[in-house]
């Protein structure tokens, strides 16, 4: 029985031995697996993150520069309506001058004649042929007030001419401002747009890839508590399974050993038991 019991044992310590390897082995490549894709998400999160923080920025300092643009713009929208503001106003008093004095030198020239002067390219003056005498007029005084007249012409004219280039320069200008601001803002916006689109598309992954790593963690938790218990079955004890087979093996053998020399001591024991009657029956028989 005792025989039995200890191959029993040993048996199922072989069959415990190849659970405990078995189990050992598998629970220590789901670790490593569950290990290994925690270590990818954590860096896949990190560079997501790195890359949504980056385009935030970005987008961050297009909004500023976009703010920034359409001050300069407002700015600039004020500028020119100041500027054609006073430009309006110069031209009516300039137009208004040159009205003037065009309808004065219409007067006076009609007056004196008709155009009674010339004036030459050295600001000399051409007397036409003279009145009637019955009518005399005060020629000299009419040539210079004319030739006066004229030059003041000149100037509004010219003067109107400069205002006239100035407004069209500057609307020239901020006509070309105007619309690289357009082209700028719009580019600007649509970087705006799509970097948006890009950090948010990565926040969301960020979720799910936190997600999946929380998922695994707690499965890695759950492992690492199964892989205790497991070690503790299997490797936390004071004997190794190959020495206590060992000794186990010594422990048959020495009871097979005891077995045998029992069995031939009994088997002495019943032969002697025999010879004794034989000469017992022997000894009543002479006695008789």
């Amino acid at each position: 029985d005792m025989i039995a019991k200890l191959e029993k044992e040993a048996e199922e310590d072989a069959a415990e031995k190849a659970y405990c390897d078995e189990e050992m082995a598998k629970t220590e490549a789901k670790k490593s697996e569950l290990d290994d894709e925690i270590e990818k998400l954590t860096t896949k999160i990190e560079q997501d993150a790195s890359k949504s923080t980056a385009l935030k920025d970005d987008v961050k300092e297009l909004q500023e520069e976009l703010a920034a643009l359409s001050k300069e713009q407002a700015e600039m929208d004020e500028l020119r309506r100041e500027q054609n503001a006073d430009y309006k106003k110069a031209k009516d008093d300039l137009e208004l001058g040159l009205g003037g004095v065009q309808k004065a030198l219409e007067k006076l020239r009609a007056y004196y004649g008709g155009a009674a002067f010339v004036q030459s390219s050295d600001m000399a003056f051409m007397q036409q042929p003279a009145m009637p005498e019955k009518h005399t007029k005060s020629t000299g005084a009419g040539q210079s007030i004319i030739g006066i007249l004229e030059v003041c012409e000149s100037d509004f004219s010219k003067n109107l001419a400069k205002e006239e280039q100035s407004e069209s320069d500057a609307q020239s200008e901020y006509d070309t401002n105007t619309q690289e601001n357009k082209i700028t803002k719009t580019t600007k916006e649509q970087d705006v747009k799509y970097k948006t689109q890009e950090f948010k598309s990565l926040d969301k992954e960020i979720t799910e890839l936190t997600g999946d790593k929380e998922t695994a963690s707690t499965e890695l938790a759950a492992v690492e508590e199964y892989y205790a218990k497991v070690k503790d079955r299997c490797v936390a004890k004071p004997e190794s399974y190959e020495e206590k087979k060992k000794r186990r093996e010594a422990e048959i053998a020495g009871l097979k050993d005891a077995l045998e020399i029992m069995e031939n001591e009994a088997a002495l024991i019943q032969k002697g038991s025999k010879h004794r009657v034989l000469r017992g029956q022997v000894s009543r028989i002479s006695l008789a």
